[in-house]
């Protein structure tokens, strides 16, 4: 599988809860960066060797930008690597007015998922969460996307909101089932460094609330016909997202954008690049495409790096694939591996985490540092 992220910063405005690589969209030329991604994709074509099976646009607020941008953007992947008739092409966008009228441009440009930001139905939680969107927009954004010919429809919803109770919790998840998608990403409110919410901690549950809502949810989700394949992502049968799937099984993917992290394989070594951070600086720099510089995984830092990814998944995978992987012999982490499983953390002769380790993921994972 070959996988690029496309990353596209701007937002109409910055949200308390987001720790993410996102501006405030001021006068900038969307031209001009689209012509810098083309441009930073251009140095790093030469890495991808297959077709693109699977594309993501994130942000920042990707449906901000206009469809022809988004086409262009696809015209430039497919010119210089190629894409797969049958790649997921998955764009993010917000439930707001001006992006559901675009969603049939996006569709006509190539993109075949989206991803809605839906995060509550809650109007009160909204306003608390910084969102410009209320519960109403949520529910037209997705029988607009149906309407535009989307039939693969992520909805983004969080959990453990300031004030939230298990009953509102429950609230939101039955009006996402309700909306009849295919795929629900179901995480948790956390406070993370240089973000508002950080510097000015909202209440939150407690922590016996918290699991309540983890509890009851998780109930719900299983009782519709939902599996957690991935530690906050939920889906019907076959209807994974095939992109992140990609990160979580360690797989190589390039990161275009401002900020954009990227991960390839290359003459053994495993590569890892970031991108120019602010958007001024990146148009600056790839305003001709200059190159940018790939660091080396020391090997002693690709068992945790691996299972950092790999345990998210739900079915993990056979102890071969590490190797494959990595390039290192599964024998490099047997010691880890014995004391994860004798803990109860780990299945037996697979990568794994059995119910236990997924619910200590944090512990788990730190067996193979």
């Amino acid at each position: 599988m070959s996988a690029v992220y496309v990353h596209l910063p701007w937002c109409e405005q910055k949200c308390p809860y987001c720790d993410f690589n996102s501006h405030v969209r001021e006068q900038r030329s969307e031209a001009d960066y689209v012509r810098a991604v083309i441009n930073d994709l251009a140095v790093d074509a030469e890495f991808v060797h297959h077709p693109v099976t699977t594309i993501f646009f994130g942000g920042g607020t990707p449906s901000l930008f206009a469809p022809d941008s988004i086409e262009k953007i696809l015209q430039g992947i497919d010119q210089k690597i190629g894409i797969a008739h049958d790649a997921e092409i998955t764009l993010e966008a917000n439930p707001g007015s001006a992006e559901q009228a675009k969603f049939a441009g996006f569709k006509a440009a190539g993109v075949n998922r989206l991803s809605i930001g839906v995060q509550s139905f809650n109007d009160e939680h909204l306003q608390i969460l910084g969102r410009i969107h209320d519960a109403e927009h949520a529910h037209q954004a997705v029988a607009k996307a149906k309407a535009a010919g989307f039939d693969r429809i992520n909805v983004d919803l969080m959990h453990g909101l300031p004030h939230q109770s298990v009953a509102q919790a429950q609230d939101d998840l039955h009006q996402a089932l309700g909306l009849d998608c295919e795929h629900l990403s179901w995480y948790q409110l956390t406070l993370e460094p240089n973000t508002a919410f950080y510097k000015h901690p909202p209440p939150l549950p407690a922590e016996d609330t918290l699991a309540d809502i983890q509890e009851a949810g998780q109930q719900l989700l299983n009782q519709q016909g939902f599996q957690a394949y991935e530690v906050s992502a939920w889906s019907q049968a076959g209807a994974e997202c095939r992109h992140n799937e990609n990160y979580w099984k360690f797989g190589d993917y390039l990161g275009i954008g401002a900020g954009a992290h990227g991960k390839i394989t290359h003459q053994g070594r495993i590569l890892r690049s970031q991108k120019t951070r602010m958007p001024d600086s990146y148009l600056a720099h790839y305003a001709t495409g200059a190159p940018h510089r790939f660091s080396t995984v020391d090997r002693d830092q690709l068992p945790f790096e691996f299972m950092l990814n790999q345990l998210r998944l739900r079915r993990g995978c056979d102890e071969d694939h590490f190797e494959a992987a990595t390039g290192l012999a599964i024998q490099t982490i047997a010691p880890a591996l014995k004391l994860a499983r004798q803990r109860g953390l780990m299945e037996p002769a697979r990568l794994q985490a059995t119910a236990l380790g997924w619910r200590y993921l944090n512990d788990l994972v730190e067996h193979f540092l």
